[in-house]
């Protein structure tokens, strides 16, 4: 397989993803987006400290006006709304929904591999995040692998590593491939550390404990 061009936002998730495509030899390049969200500067921060660790090129697009015309009544793009706190899959953590946030950023990697010769685009997306995010559902990603694929007479591939298992799992996986974990940044506030009670702060201390791995996170 040709090397591929991995959607970065920081996180845990897209960390391992890349720790994954690198022990496979696929990566070829971490793209990361500013599309206006309240913790960009934690969360970019943090992206390119991992990518200077792993030592792979990172590329950040700068697209914070593209908040200001798909914010609607999402909380991590509109500060009319509060961050929802308690668990990931509650039913408020749909107020974090950023709409049609994957397929705008597949849709640009997939450009970006294509301009590049690569051989098309990898995302981080987890069976824990089906029940809040519309466009991490299987069926909406096995779509857009199809009509990614159709984009180039050069056929690109839509990977999604993770897509049928959960969140302690990844952790697992970035334990055994020594994943800058403690460097990556989850919570939506965006202050100094994670606050520890927004529903991805959550996710995070919940992943660490079922997976059995130390968590180095510093909450507040």
């Amino acid at each position: 397989m040709k090397k591929l061009v991995a959607v970065f936002s920081g996180g845990l998730d897209s960390t391992v993803l890349l720790s994954h495509l690198l022990q496979q030899g696929l990566l070829g390049l971490a793209v990361s987006f500013n599309y206006g969200q309240r913790h960009a500067d934690r969360e970019l921060g943090a992206a390119a400290r991992i990518a200077q660790r792993l030592q792979v090129p990172h590329l950040v697009l700068d697209w914070a006006f593209l908040g200001k015309v798909i914010a609607g009544e999402s909380a991590l793009l509109n500060d009319r709304y509060e961050i929802p706190k308690g668990h990931y899959e509650d039913e408020s953590m749909k107020a974090t929904v950023v709409p049609n946030r994957n397929m705008i950023m597949l849709s640009v990697a997939t450009g970006i591999s294509i301009a590049n010769g690569f051989g098309g685009v990898a995302i981080g997306a987890h069976a824990g995040d089906h029940a809040v995010y519309p466009d991490c559902r299987p069926e909406f990603l096995e779509a857009c692998g199809s009509a990614l694929a159709l984009a180039d007479y050069t056929h690109q591939e839509l990977l999604r590593p993770f897509e049928h298992i959960r969140k302690e799992e990844i952790v697992k996986i970035g334990s055994t491939l020594d994943a800058p974990m403690e460097l990556t940044w989850s919570c939506y506030e965006g202050m100094d550390v994670h606050c520890g009670t927004c529903g991805t702060c959550v996710e995070r201390k919940e992943a660490f404990e079922l997976g059995g791995v130390a968590d180095l996170t510093e909450y507040r």
